[in-house]
């Protein structure tokens, strides 16, 4: 017997976007342990196939794979018509540039909006329905702490972040009565590529080494590191479980106490 052949969310559907590095690599492991049949979305094909090979290793189940640009609207439903209905649904890609806010463009606003907002509209206007219908579902957007607090240097991704947990709340409200919940994971500094390429931006701005950089962001933690991406992971995990049926409308914070919401 596999991994994937018991467990409390067997006989359910699992899309995570952005599903082939980092949170969403972890977290589509995670859910895959609970049982759940997995499908990776992201842009790139090598990324989402390293995910489901460890999918596979690790629990004996293949997961399947969809390369598609979640803030392509014509995409995103194509994508989700082949894919076809799911119970659970992790909003997980998302993006983050940093410039002073006088150096912040109408571009870069834009693009933050749109991998880290749009996307997720998209893609949970194309996967709810089905919930509604089945009466059933588990909505999570990956956050961040950015989305609760401000930083400097990264207006339009706080912006971004802190829309996306407005669409959380307000959608949360709507579905209360469905059986569908919805929450955000709200990370602070993850040991993932986004935060080795936001130290290498410091490091090249500031002059101080990779590794300097690094150990300023963790300085944030008042644990005194960077959080795991399976400790975000294991946030999304509860919130897909039966038991979490009760919790909707969250931001949950996995930051050692850097916020506290």
């Amino acid at each position: 017997m596999t991994a994937q052949a018991s467990g409390p969310l067997v006989g359910q559907h699992a899309i995570v976007t952005g599903g082939g590095t980092g949170i969403g690599a972890a977290a589509a492991l995670a859910l895959a342990q609970l049982g759940a049949r997995l499908t990776l979305i992201g842009r790139r094909a090598e990324p989402l196939a390293a995910s489901a090979r460890r999918i596979a290793e690790a629990t004996g189940a293949a997961a399947a794979a969809e390369c598609l640009d979640v803030t392509d609207a014509d995409g995103v439903a194509a994508g989700f018509a082949r894919i076809g209905p799911a119970e659970i649904l992790v909003n997980n890609a998302g993006a983050a540039e940093s410039a002073p806010f006088a150096k912040t463009s109408l571009d870069l606003l834009e693009r933050m909006l749109a991998v880290n907002l749009t996307g997720a509209f998209l893609c949970t206007q194309a996967a709810l329905p089905a919930m509604l219908r089945a009466k059933h579902g588990r909505i999570i957007a990956i956050a961040s702490t950015a989305g609760l607090t401000g930083y400097p240097y990264v207006s339009a991704y706080v912006a971004a972040k802190h829309a996306l947990i407005g669409l959380t709340r307000a959608l949360a409200l709507e579905t209360a009565k469905s059986g569908v919940t919805v929450n955000a994971v709200c990370p602070g500094f993850t040991d993932t590529e986004l935060v080795a390429r936001s130290a290498a931006t410091i490091a090249a701005k500031t002059g101080r080494s990779p590794g300097e950089a690094r150990a300023e962001l963790a300085r944030s933690n008042p644990m005194g590191r960077l959080v795991t991406p399976e400790e975000v992971a294991s946030a999304v995990a509860f919130l897909a479980l039966p038991s979490a049926g009760a919790v909707t409308g969250q931001a949950i914070v996995v930051a050692g106490g850097e916020v506290m919401a």
